[in-house]
């Protein structure tokens, strides 16, 4: 499997409401529930206005689209970065997952990941 290190630097935050999200953002992961609203984006594209924001985070695309029968992937992947001490925020698409972990463990992550047989390619 194929894991592919996304080029920019991405942010978290905790928004108030949809008006404060930028107008125009290329990638980026929106979810909304009955009391959040939360947003994952390119640090640089990130809005000024914010509740919260953790800043610092890289991101892996697992490469291809996966089938929603395939078992076990993303469990596979954050128990391999777990059992390194290293954190993850995780979030979906309908063709494949992404795997955040914070800008200073990128590289373990990286090596981790390579030595349990994935193929990591920026």
């Amino acid at each position: 499997m194929t894991l592919k290190i996304l080029s920019y630097k991405l942010s978290i935050s905790k928004l108030n409401k949809l008006s404060d999200l930028p107008k125009s953002l290329d990638f980026f992961f929106l979810c909304k529930t009955d009391d959040e609203l939360s947003l994952v984006c390119p640090a640089e594209n990130m809005p000024e206005k914010t509740i919260a924001r953790d800043d610092g985070w890289r991101g892996f695309q697992i490469e291809g689209v996966l089938d929603f029968g395939l078992v076990g992937i993303l469990s596979a992947i954050s128990t391999i970065l777990a059992d390194n001490g290293i954190g993850i925020f995780a979030v979906s698409t309908y063709n494949t997952d992404y795997i955040l972990v914070k800008e200073t463990n990128l590289d373990k992550a990286v090596k981790v990941l390579m030595e349990a047989g994935y193929e990591v390619k920026e």
